[in-house]
């Protein structure tokens, strides 16, 4: 009796077990129904505004970042100043073992903060080589020709380009800007002297058959070597590749006869032009001379050097030292403490401070001053004839 009884009980709950199981699954089942129904419906009506999902706030953005626009990058300048220079014992012997510590610049004759100091600086070289070919130089010009043919090819590389320009009177421009040394070769090859109508030789011109211009006469038989100086750095530098070593190569007496520009401005455009001069002071030592004062006076004012060679082979030699000048530098950078930008002339100093090395008497070799730019100016290779 008591296990009918059990029984009866167990099938009970289970039956009342299977209703409520039975109920809450149409109660689900009702409500996904309607719940169904109802997105139906909201998906049949225009959806308002603020039923719309709200894009998440951008967060502020801090004090410290900065976004720069393409035109923000291209307006910044930098204001550092760039010195380069050589160091050469009393043996001439280049020096490369200088240290930051070791030198001070001065500006004005005020020191100023070296922020870069490098040594070896190898940049790329654009080179210019002005050969006078005027009577002064009828005797010695095959020697030139082949010395500058022979630096050319010892001194350039696949990133540096030249040109070759002679002069009397007139400049002419046998070769623009190249890397080609064969190219280089055959215009210094075609550099040759002419003579003006009733030269005899030595520099002396006796009456002949008359010119067709008076002034092609006088100029071929002149020698203008500062407006030679004057239009290279102008013209033909100014165009030459960014971020290069520019230098004049200058073989000439030094004898200027007829120039337009004084020696001066032809200094100044020199400088603006960012360019070295090296003067190789030949010709007809017997007939004419060499003006060495003038020479030194035009190197040293633009960070060169002028060499005086009296045989074919201190003239190689010469071009020699101007290879490894132009190779082995020492570069300073600065930003001048005088933020004027005025365009005026700053006069540079560099010093050796070293107690030590100012006993070997080294010789420093630079370009001892610029041009500061003035406001709204280009650089200065872009700069007009004043």
């Amino acid at each position: 009796m008591k296990r009918a009884r059990t029984s009866f009980f167990l099938k009970s709950g289970l039956l009342v077990v299977l209703l409520i199981i039975t109920a809450i699954g149409s109660g689900i089942a009702v409500g996904s129904h309607a719940q169904n129904q109802t997105q139906s419906t909201n998906n049949n009506r225009p959806r308002r505004a603020e039923d719309l999902p709200q894009p998440s706030p951008t967060p502020p953005k801090k004090e410290d970042e900065v976004t720069l626009t393409g035109d923000d990058v291209v307006r910044v300048e930098t204001n550092l100043t760039n010195i380069f220079f050589t160091a050469a014992d009393r043996q001439k012997r280049f020096v490369s073992t200088l240290k930051r510590e070791d030198i001070r610049v001065l500006e004005d004759g005020v020191p100023q903060e070296i922020f870069t100091f490098q040594q070896n600086v190898d940049l790329p070289l654009s080179l210019a080589i002005l050969i006078d070919c005027s009577s002064s130089e009828e005797r010695t010009l095959p020697d030139e020709k082949a010395a500058a043919q022979s630096f050319l090819e010892s001194v350039m590389r696949h990133r540096d380009e030249a040109a070759v320009i002679s002069f009397t009177g007139e400049v002419t421009l046998e070769q623009g800007l190249t890397g080609n040394i064969a190219r280089l070769r055959r215009a210094i090859d075609q550099v040759e002297f002419v003579p003006p109508s009733g030269y005899i030789g030595g520099g002396v011109v006796v009456g002949g058959t008359p010119p067709i211009s008076g002034t092609q006469q006088a100029l071929a038989g002149s020698t203008a070597i500062w407006d030679a100086v004057w239009a290279t750095s102008n013209e033909l530098l100014s165009a030459s590749a960014e971020h290069t070593r520019r230098a004049i190569i200058l073989l000439t007496d030094g004898q200027d006869t007829i120039s337009q520009v004084k020696m001066q401005e032809a200094i100044n455009r020199s400088v603006k032009a960012d360019a070295l001069i090296y003067a190789i002071g030949i010709g007809d030592r017997y007939q004419f001379g060499i003006d060495e004062g003038s020479l030194k006076k035009l190197t040293g004012a633009t960070g060169g050097r002028a060499y005086f060679p009296r045989n074919e082979s201190e003239l190689r030699d010469a071009f020699a030292q101007i290879q490894k000048e132009l190779r082995e530098q020492y570069l300073v950078a600065y930003s001048s403490s005088n933020k004027n930008r005025d365009g005026s002339y700053r006069h540079v100093v560099l010093e050796l401070i070293s107690p030590q090395i100012r006993k070997d008497d080294l010789k420093l070799n630079y370009r001892p001053g610029y041009f500061a730019k003035s406001p709204g100016s280009q650089s200065p290779t872009n700069s007009k004839k004043p």
